[in-house]
């Protein structure tokens, strides 16, 4: 198995599922690995048709010198998650809860570090997490199963792009809902560069970008991205300001422009108004407008995985742990609804 994953039993799993007479949990329905088993083996005969796991990770976002806080999406996640109703339209027989990447160790490797030290130990750490979350999307896409990937920052789209398209043996085309188009300068890994590097080295096709910030997105990655023929987006002004195009029919556009192939869908939670994130902001895309995108996307034969990523909630405070975990778990359900 890969040297950073630790995976989960049923102990775990029903450790945070509250089970309740005349109910039935999405967690009592998962399925687990057996322990010491090998990963690729138990992947192809398992009957789940999605493997759930999670990156709780920082480094990328702090490379990026944003602020900390995506590791904790995934603890937030999972509960809401296995705590869902398992029935006709959320089945928990569907998923595979694999369990984490622990980078626990690299993130006390940069305690202590500050200014451009910190920034440089972060994207060197970053190219060693990018190796990890490959190979193990790469196992699992290639078993036929669709990941779910929840926590860390958007550093780890490459990632999950590389795996699926080393799976696949072709170029992934890749929808991203973001308020940012994470397609900066191919300096050294951080969360700001995950899809210009994979685009640069032929990991990603076509790359469509919804809802990206005009306030946001600098003059220089403009012109380059309208400069590529394989690359569109929409902007959260056209849509919602200036109203220059329509919500439903760039909808339908932005998955029409990838689903001609293989491709990925990569959410932002920056890009949902109020919600704690790395980037969070007071003007952004409802959370009901992405779920319908998630749903509809799924839809099609060609979404290959889900990363829901960069949502950063204070591990201090209960409430937003539950509305955040709450959030990512609707989201998840969408992906894998009937």
């Amino acid at each position: 198995m890969p040297s950073k994953l630790i995976t989960y039993d049923l102990k775990k799993i029903h450790s945070l599922t509250k089970i309740r007479a005349g109910e039935t949990k999405f967690g009592e329905k998962t399925e687990v690995l057996n322990s010491g088993g090998d990963l690729e083996e138990q992947l192809q005969a398992s009957g789940a048709r999605f493997v759930l796991f999670g990156i709780p990770e920082d480094i990328g976002v702090m490379g990026n010198h944003g602020q900390p806080g995506t590791r904790y999406a995934w603890e937030a996640a999972l509960k809401a998650i296995l705590n869902m109703q398992h029935n006709a339209f959320t089945k928990g027989s569907k998923v595979l809860v694999l369990g984490h990447l622990d980078f626990s160790d690299s993130l006390k490797s940069i305690e202590g570090l500050s200014g451009e030290e910190r920034i440089l130990k972060c994207r060197s750490i970053t190219e060693g997490i990018d190796k990890e979350v490959t190979d193990l999307v790469r196992k699992i896409v290639s078993s036929g199963k669709k990941p779910i990937i929840i926590g860390g920052g958007h550093n780890n789209a490459y990632g999950n792009i590389k795996g699926s398209s080393l799976a696949l043996g072709l170029g992934i085309n890749v929808l991203n809902i973001d308020a940012h188009t994470d397609f900066r300068k191919r300096e050294s890994r951080h969360s700001g560069n995950g899809f210009s590097w994979a685009y640069y080295e032929g990991f990603l096709d076509k790359y469509f970008m919804f809802g990206i910030h005009e306030n946001y997105t600098s003059k220089k990655i403009f012109k380059k991205i309208d400069q590529e023929d394989r690359i569109a987006y929409n902007t959260f002004e056209e849509l919602f300001i200036r109203r220059e195009k329509g919500l439903e029919f760039e909808i339908n556009e932005s998955i029409n422009f990838v689903k001609g192939g293989k491709f990925g869908l990569e959410v932002d939670m920056d890009a949902i108004a109020y919600m704690p994130s790395s980037a969070h902001s007071p003007c952004g895309l409802s959370l009901e407008t992405v779920r319908q995108m998630v749903f509809n996307a799924s839809r099609s034969k060609n979404a290959t995985y889900l990363h829901l990523c960069e949502a950063a909630p204070d591990p201090d405070n209960p409430k937003e742990m539950a509305l955040t975990g709450k959030a990512l778990a609707y989201l998840v359900s969408d992906f894998i609804r009937k």
